[in-house]
């Protein structure tokens, strides 16, 4: 997991995702997953800073590939926090984006079907009221 500046422009956070993702396996080491958390709220000011945008970057490799992804990090400007983690046991299962995108359309659906109910009955109170 990393924390890059929260002035950085969307084309270059991308940039830094995939400089990290090849510097890891240019070290011999796998990359599992790499997702973009988007900004956050800090807990407290780094380098006055209060909200980042944080990355988390999931790796197999026998280790010795972490000195030269935390020197690369410590060396860059960009990135004002790092910390790695080591992980024993069952992998993080990657997050499922387009199980998220398939339930707004869904959602939309429902908002959409509840909004003509809600018309077609007040156009029925109104009818009434007329014919009374």
């Amino acid at each position: 997991m990393y924390i890059l500046r929260p002035d950085i422009p969307e084309e270059e956070v991308e940039s830094h995702i995939t400089k990290y993702s090849e510097l890891v396996t240019k070290s011999g080491a796998e990359v599992l997953d790499s997702q973009m958390r988007g900004k956050r709220r800090l807990a407290y000011p780094i380098s006055k800073h209060k909200e980042g945008i944080y990355v988390q970057l999931s790796h197999n490799g026998d280790g010795q590939h972490v000195e030269v992804l935390e020197k690369a990090m410590r060396l860059g400007e960009d990135v004002i926090r790092y910390l790695t983690v080591k992980q024993d046991g069952p992998l993080p299962t990657p997050r499922a984006v387009a199980s998220v995108e398939q339930e707004k359309p869904k959602e939309e659906k429902q908002e959409k079907e509840t909004k003509e109910k809600e018309i077609k009955e007040e156009k029925e109170i109104k009818e009434e009221k007329e014919e009374n």
